[in-house]
């Protein structure tokens, strides 16, 4: 897992499809959704980790496009 359509794709697997139409939004809805399939036992440590990881890094770099554009 490398990218946020990394992250989509591990959802989808579960059957959460997530778009709110705002990037951002849609991070952060992910980032909900992936802890509960983690502490629901659904997925492991390595990928929960990894998987927060990249949306960590890709929320900050959306705040980062917004506050440029304010």
């Amino acid at each position: 897992m490398k990218t946020l359509y990394d992250v989509q794709q591990l959802l989808k697997r579960f059957g959460i499809i997530i778009y709110i139409g705002k990037r951002l939004y849609d991070i952060e809805v992910m980032k909900i959704e992936l802890e509960r399939l983690y502490d629901n036992g659904l997925i492991d440590k390595d990928d929960y980790i990894l998987a927060e990881l990249i949306l960590r890094r890709e929320h900050r770099i959306e705040l980062e496009k917004e506050s440029k554009h304010d």
